[in-house]
This record gives C-alpha cells, structure tokens and sequence, in this order.
C-alpha cells in the first residue's frame, strides 16, 4: 500500500489486494513523517 504524504491527513476505502474486500484507510503525516496509521475491515 502505498501512501501519499503529500496530503497531511487522509481517510478513504480501498479494496484489499489479496481479498478484495473494501478496507478503510486513515492516516496522518507530520513533518514528512508518518504519524497515524489505521486500517480496518469493512466486510459485506
């Protein structure tokens, strides 16, 4: 997964590589550095 840390502060659904099962993404870059990271499930 890739993430851009150009943008500060990120949330967004991605679909799982391996399941394809969407995940929600959220997290925050401070000072160039990632600061928050969270992912979880959103099994259907």
């Amino acid at each position: 997964m890739l993430l851009d840390s150009s943008v500060y502060k990120q949330k967004y659904i991605e679909d799982c590589e391996v399941c394809c099962n969407p995940i929600e993404v959220n997290f925050e870059f401070e000072e160039g550095e990632l600061f928050y990271f969270e992912a979880n499930s959103i099994e259907q």
